[in-house]
């Protein structure tokens, strides 16, 4: 007779069925656990070392955790300590790492609620998920939790664990321990605080965001009245010292002394990205290798710094990045005037319109249509047809009718980008601006115009597919994790896609060029950048936002200057006024570090002697010029039609034609 499984039929068989399910999965978890973090768990009687990035020169850049400074328990105050496990875990000094009473209250909690909304952590649970894991909230983290805080209690002192705790704890604004909150809030050490500052710091630890003392001072206020009645039911202070600390509301000093000027941004930047890349787990010591050059970091703080001061308007912000355009690799990262005063970050995270910035998508893919630089576009003065509803303008009101691609592109001429939309259409413009890294253009007439939205990273990084032979990059802030043990945990390698084809970028890039040799960006040879290089201004409606992006062979950058809310920034809020001069300033303080050179002309395409001004084949007494010609565009055969003079080659012409004539004559008498 063939076995077969017996299926649970009772009540009970359920219920025994789910209890062998639900140890199973807990022996899983506990095995997990302890293969992947014993050896760590045992180390941290040693104690625990920082994790640390490091610049693209190799050497320790800053901490993961910038305003940790451990210190003994001995110089944290008895007040702080006791405050702290009296509101965080009263019975600290008797679990075993879990506490099975909280951990019922909260499951009681938790399932009224159908969600996480209380955890019942321990210290040495906290401790734990500190050191070791994300701040997410499910009952698989719950479970890791549980678990390395056993190994926590078996490993370490009650003394060693509450001392690793209050070096550790995360109490917002990147900083980490009671001795770097102390110095922050109150300008002392952490073993000279009062009764009243002591619950203030504890009292921070369950909501540090909300209660960030220099936004939210009420509210922590009062949260430390919670801790000081906390502490008076423990009797570890009598009512008296509760009324006594409640009479006397503790001073936060004006302002935290977090990162200060722009550095903050670039280092705030790489520690979300990290942790982005480590939800799950976060051991402590390792080595984050990024692609930054602190040299080239300090040259963009600087320039952002000198260029907004040059306004002197309440409110200016700016935004910097470099990158590297063969790999993506970010170099430098500026996010606004001062992360001390406004920590957020808009060269990552603040959406502008690009203005004029956006144009240089709109041509390559005209020339990837099949146009050339010289192709002409006409009818500039007209209306563009099926848009009567919208006029478009330029900055200036004398338009030539026709231009070429290229005049119209270092004139930044408006008229002719809408025209050219509605001559090849939007979807290849949308398609490049995909493939570059610009999602989600709007498709409407006005698109060539730069109407949509991007940041100045992402704009950055795309203007790469230019100077790199027609690759889209993705920005890479990080190449690699070592963790505690020497193993590369995380490798990020390169991420580029071939967008464009040689010859379209190498014409790109010679356009651009005339931009910053005759067109709107001419100011930066003035401004001293002396070395080949390429690029675009970018001014929105009503000067809300002023840009410019450029490169040199080695390495692209972008600089947008504008107000967290669009206002107009001046009646002369140009690209080339505001955003130009930190552009060069730092692209010339930089030569040094990444050495530009001649932008290389690939075998693909043909370069043509030209007229400057009729953009025909030249006579003697034309200004010439290089064209670039890709295969199937159409070379010039016409002599220019502006300069009449003869050339040589007309003038000896003509001599022997009237020399054959005369002989014509004599003979033929």
């Amino acid at each position: 007779m063939p076995l077969s499984l017996r299926h649970p039929r009772t009540l009970k068989d359920y219920a025994a069925l789910a209890v062998a399910i639900v140890v199973s999965v807990v022996v899983l978890i506990a095995a997990g656990v302890v293969i992947r973090y014993g050896f760590a768990v045992n180390k941290l009687s040693r104690g625990i070392g920082q994790t640390m990035f490091y610049g693209a020169d190799g050497a320790a850049w800053f901490p993961l955790e910038e305003h940790r400074r451990d210190v003994p328990l001995s110089r944290i105050s008895a007040h702080l300590r006791d405050a702290v496990v009296a509101v965080e875990d009263h019975r600290f000094h008797s679990h075993v790492g879990i506490d099975p009473i909280g951990i019922g209250r909260a499951v009681l909690r938790d399932i009224r609620a159908g969600s996480l909304e209380e955890g019942g952590s321990t210290l040495t649970q906290q401790l734990a998920r500190t050191l070791f894991l994300s701040g997410s909230r499910d009952f698989m983290r719950k479970g890791k939790e549980a678990v390395l805080a056993l190994m926590i209690e078996q490993r370490l002192s009650k003394t060693q664990i509450l001392e690793l705790y209050l070096n550790r704890i995360y109490l917002g604004g990147n900083v980490y321990g009671a001795e770097a909150m102390s110095q922050n809030v109150f300008g002392k050490p952490a073993a000279d605080l009062t009764l009243s500052e002591a619950a203030f710091i504890a009292g921070l630890i369950r909501m540090p965001s909300a209660l960030w003392p220099w936004s939210h001072y009420d509210r922590a206020l009062r949260r430390s009245h919670v801790v000081l009645a906390r502490m008076r039911d423990e009797r570890l202070i009598t009512a008296q010292a509760e009324q006594q600390a409640r009479a006397t509301p503790p001073r936060v000093l004006p302002s935290p002394g977090l990162t200060r000027g722009a550095s903050g941004y670039a280092q705030d930047y790489l520690r979300q990205q990290f942790r982005a890349a480590f939800d799950d787990d976060n051991p402590p010591d390792w080595k984050v290798r990024t692609t930054f050059v602190p040299a080239m970091q300090r040259e963009a703080e600087r320039a952002v710094s000198q260029g907004l001061a040059r306004f002197r308007q309440a409110g200016l912000q700016a935004a910097l990045v470099a990158i590297d355009p063969h790999t993506g690799d970010v170099l430098a990262l500026v996010g606004g005037r001062d992360f001390r005063r406004t920590p957020f970050n808009r060269a990552t995270s603040a959406k502008r319109q690009p203005g004029s910035a956006f144009k240089p998508f709109v041509y390559a893919a005209a020339l990837a249509s099949g146009l050339s630089p010289i192709s002409r576009i006409s009818g500039l003065n007209n209306r563009v047809p099926g848009y009567d509803e919208w006029e478009v303008r330029n900055a200036t009101a004398d338009t030539r009718d026709t231009l070429t691609m290229r005049e119209a592109l270092y004139e930044s001429n408006n008229q002719a980008a809408v025209r050219l939309q509605t001559q090849i259409g939007s979807l290849p413009i949308l398609t490049m601006a995909e493939a570059v890294g610009l999602s989600r253009m709007p498709d409407v007439p006005s698109l060539a115009l730069g109407v949509g939205e991007t940041t100045p990273l992402l704009l950055t990084a795309a203007y790469s597919v230019f100077p790199n032979g027609g690759f889209g990059v993705t920005p890479r802030p990080i190449v690699q994790v070592v963790d505690n043990d020497g193993y590369a945990v995380f490798n990020r390698e390169v991420e580029r896609k071939l967008v464009l084809s040689e010859a379209v970028a190498f014409q790109m890039v010679s356009m651009l060029a005339d931009v910053v040799d005759t067109g709107t960006g001419a100011a930066a040879r003035t401004l001293g950048v002396r070395f080949p290089v390429a690029g675009k201004t970018g001014t929105t409606d009503d000067f809300k936002d002023a840009w410019f992006i450029g490169f040199s062979s080695s390495v692209v950058a972008g600089v947008w200057v504008g107000f967290d809310r669009p206002a107009t920034i001046g009646p002369d809020g140009y690209g080339a006024r505001y955003a130009l001069p930190i552009w060069a300033a730092f692209m010339s303080r930089t030569a040094r570090l990444r050495k530009p050179g001649e932008f290389r002309v690939p075998t693909t395409v043909e370069a043509v002697r030209l007229c400057q001004v009729s953009h025909l084949a030249p006579r003697e007494s034309c200004p010439t010029y290089n064209e670039y010609f890709k295969h199937g565009d159409e070379i010039p055969e016409d002599r220019c039609d502006v300069h009449r003079g003869p050339n040589a080659a007309e003038v000896i012409g003509g001599i022997f034609s009237r020399i054959g004539k005369g002989i014509g004559k004599i003979f033929g008498r």
